[in-house]
């Protein structure tokens, strides 16, 4: 690492190794301003291109917020732009574009950088083509052998160096296998069909929620029904087995999210005038503790703003921070623990999701064993001074 750092031109900053300037202040840079870095010398590239600085790198970008916006006009296109916390930032300069996708494409999963995203075979069918990308290097490939099935989330395989998605056969496609009631699990990259693996009654419990990866596990919280309790559902990714966990009682849905290395849990009632966040104390003796109580101002906002749309609130982490945004009509909005408006952002088809996206630039080997994969070309659509190369 050091040699690399020393090929090529002298230090650029006279006083400042190179050995500094790469691994304390080129490695915690976004990717594309790293690209861009890249062209300064041929020492910068050389060294930042290798596996050990890319995983290294990797490790330091923050999982952001996933938010799309879908464009009208001559060109449809898909936003995907992650909301980076940023002090001293204005608020409207931390929702920024990295990839810009053909239209009809949604956000299924996402792993590490890599997005799982589908699109209708046809405006007459509820059969769905499934593909997966890396919006950083622009990398992309379809996922045939996926189809028929309903992705209920992703995760790495540390012992086999696999990203898998675990599966739960779709009813209302017609490529949907025989045994539909069971989970499956599927390795990106492989040429094998989708493992069936049983468990039904968890494939159905949590089917259309989104997970949390935590502690190696996939989490997803159950709304439940009048009467019964609220519970989490607990996919172990190598032992690939479901077990339950105690949740605390929130109303309605509710979402999970991870911050300071705790599991957290924010549910909101019907109305969305109130969020109660919770943090667990204990995960091995499922404790909880309540941390905020949020009183929204709704009818201020919904004045300022528009309707509030319940299906459109997200609360996660954000840097040291909880952040919470509700949907105002063509608003997002962002709202503080205190109840009182941080933020907001104008997009006439803008939303939140339950994604969390964490940029990666390292190079994943399944993609060109990927039937029609390609890199730097449809369905990306090329965005003024973005810089691909990788």
């Amino acid at each position: 690492m050091a040699e690399a750092a020393r090929a090529g031109a002298a230090p650029l900053h006279r006083g400042l190794p190179d050995e500094i300037a790469i691994w304390e202040i080129l490695v915690r840079l976004p990717p594309k301003s790293l690209l861009r870095c890249r062209a300064v010398c041929r020492a910068w590239r050389l060294a930042t291109s290798s596996r050990g600085f890319l995983l290294a790198h990797h490790g330091r970008q923050p999982a952001l917020p996933l938010i799309y916006e879908y464009k009208d006009g001559v060109r449809p296109s898909l936003d995907i732009m992650p909301l980076e916390h940023r002090e001293g930032v204005a608020a409207a300069d931390q929702l920024y574009s990295i990839a810009r996708l053909v239209t009809y494409m949604d956000h299924e999963a996402c792993c590490d950088g890599l997005l799982i995203l589908s699109t209708t075979r046809s405006c007459y069918s509820y059969s769905f083509r499934f593909s997966v990308c890396n919006p950083a290097t622009r990398q992309y490939a379809p996922l045939p052998l996926v189809s028929g099935f309903t992705p209920l989330g992703m995760y790495p395989d540390p012992p086999t160096g696999e990203y898998r998605l675990l599966l739960y056969p779709d009813a209302h496609d017609e490529l949907a296998p025989v045994a539909e009631d069971a989970c499956y699990v599927s390795a990106l990259g492989s040429c094998l069909p989708p493992r069936h693996i049983g468990w039904p009654q968890a494939g159905a419990a949590i089917h259309g929620s989104v997970p949390v990866l935590f502690h190696g596990s996939l989490h997803w919280h159950i709304e439940k029904d009048e009467g019964a309790t609220n519970m989490i559902m607990v996919f172990d990714t190598t032992a690939e087995l479901f077990r339950q966990m105690r949740a605390p009682a929130v109303p309605g849905a509710a979402d999970l999210f991870e911050m300071d290395g705790m599991l957290g849990i924010a549910g909101f009632n019907d109305a969305v005038t109130t969020i109660d966040i919770w943090m667990m104390q204990d995960y091995d003796s499922e404790v909880w503790a309540l941390r905020y109580r949020v009183d929204l101002p709704v009818a201020d906002l919904t004045e300022q703003f528009g309707v509030v749309k319940s299906s459109a609130l997200l609360v996660s982490s954000w840097g040291d921070d909880v952040l919470i945004l509700v949907q105002f009509g063509e608003w997002l909005v962002q709202i503080g623990i205190d109840g009182k408006l941080v933020a907001s952002f104008y997009r006439k088809l803008l939303g939140p999701t339950q994604l969390r996206l964490k940029q990666s630039l390292v190079p994943h080997t399944f993609f060109p064993a990927l039937e029609g994969y390609l890199v730097n070309t449809w369905p990306f659509i090329s965005q003024e001074n973005n810089v691909v190369n990788t």
